[in-house]
């Protein structure tokens, strides 16, 4: 028992809302997430490129919408943007459950992007605020494992449901969200710190914030991007490419994704762990590296057990790339700037997952699964080298800064 009391108070209350809340909505959208394109795929007879517009449309509204969501954050406060977001995200999966032309699925896409768009930079602003930097990265890799709890289970219970009912998955999702919401009511309190909120004596100036003044972060977020058109073509033309080289096509998809949650499920704390120590830009490197072996085995590999082995690698590289990259934003971004860092930093997602799916597919039917998959891994490598040489700069301003202020620290004692 008192290793359990250890283990929760290791954490601040607002994290274990942030897992559970996690696990829920994660299980849900992965019961959702790889058959959406598959069921408007048959909807609309066949077509590949509509499905992909329908599914880009919500990191679309991410992408216009971000920027103003991480404002809001920085200037109102964590809670109140994510309880918006989760309204937002409840009423658009209820709607789904009543949705029957392609365009009503559009609309509410657009609508879960807006709930997307809110939620994602409050609620990492919220990590760093109650988080320590040296228990950053272990945070962020309890939530990817809360995440992968979702991922490990979602696609099965999906795979069942979507036969049955599609209904049933939006009922579930819309549940999730709302289960969420009053758990964030009830249980997380304002992390924003008071002098940091509006109305404050804060000049207006001071919040206005010039992409100039932040070039690191925007090169970060554009190197980030080749590893969001990755997971866009797993939950887009990937199932299409199985398609087309497996019988059981469905079966082979929901499995690769179990895995995959499995993997991070048991081991992503302890490989966050283990890599703390290690310099950030050659985790990232090697994260990019895989990714990039990775891409070139969904593009050719036509054995089931060769697409085991490239799973087994693609969630290794995910192990390292996520939590080290979140910690890296943490650790950039002045605190008066959390909620637009990690917003700013989160359109490496939104636009990858806009326009990935939309090229992906014309890639896709021009040329074949493994031309595309090619062009995603050839991406990696360019991006991978220079995303390495960035957080090598990063990492050595961040060593001299903590040295100068150990110094000063010493000089005051």
């Amino acid at each position: 028992m008192n290793r359990w009391q250890a283990i929760v108070k290791r954490y601040d209350t607002a994290i274990w809302v942030r897992v559970f809340g996690t696990v829920l909505t994660t299980l849900t959208g992965f019961m959702l997430r790889p058959f959406l394109v598959l069921y408007l795929y048959d909807k609309l007879e066949g077509s590949v490129l509509l499905p992909m517009l329908v599914v880009g449309m919500q990191p679309v509204t991410g992408i216009i919408l971000t920027l103003w969501g991480g404002g809001l954050a920085d200037r109102f406060g964590r809670k109140p943007l994510m309880t918006a977001a989760l309204i937002i995200q409840s009423l658009s999966m209820t709607g789904f459950v009543f949705a029957e032309s392609v365009w009503e699925f559009a609309a509410l896409t657009l609508l879960n992007g807006l709930g997307m768009a809110l939620f994602f930079p409050a609620a990492n602003a919220q990590v760093t605020d109650v988080v320590p930097e040296s228990q950053r990265a272990e945070v962020f890799a309890l939530l990817h494992t809360a995440l992968n709890v979702g991922a490990a289970c979602g696609p099965l219970l999906g795979l069942a449901l979507f036969r049955h009912n599609p209904s049933l998955v939006f009922g579930c999702a819309a549940a999730a969200s709302f289960l969420y919401l009053l758990a964030v009511l009830w249980k997380i309190p304002e992390t924003l710190p008071s002098h940091l909120r509006l109305p404050s004596i804060r000049p207006v100036s001071s919040r206005k914030m010039k992409l100039s003044q932040h070039k690191t972060l925007l090169w970060m977020t554009l190197f980030a991007t080749p590893v969001g058109l990755l997971y866009s073509q797993v939950e887009s033309t990937l199932p299409l490419h199985l398609k087309a080289n497996f019988a059981n096509y469905e079966t082979v998809f929901v499995w690769l994704m179990t895995i995959n949650g499995t993997m991070v499920i048991l081991l992503q704390i302890w490989l966050t762990k283990k890599t703390e120590h290690l310099a950030m830009h050659k985790v990232i490197l090697l994260a990019y590296l895989l990714f990039a072996a990775v891409a070139f085995g969904y593009g050719f590999g036509k054995v089931f057990a060769l697409l085991v082995l490239v799973e087994i690698l693609f969630t290794i590289g995910e192990m390292l790339s996520g939590p080290h990259m979140q910690k890296a934003v943490s650790v950039l971004a002045p605190p008066e700037m959390r909620g637009r860092y990690f917003a700013i930093f989160g359109l490496n997602w939104q636009v990858a997952k806009a326009v990935g799916p939309f090229l992906g597919g014309l890639i896709f039917s021009g040329y074949g699964g493994e031309a595309m998959f090619s062009a995603v891994a050839v991406l990696l490598l360019v991006c991978g080298a220079a995303q390495c040489r960035l957080l090598w700069q990063v990492g050595g301003r961040t060593n001299t800064r903590m040295k100068q202020d150990e110094a000063a620290t010493t000089a005051a004692g």
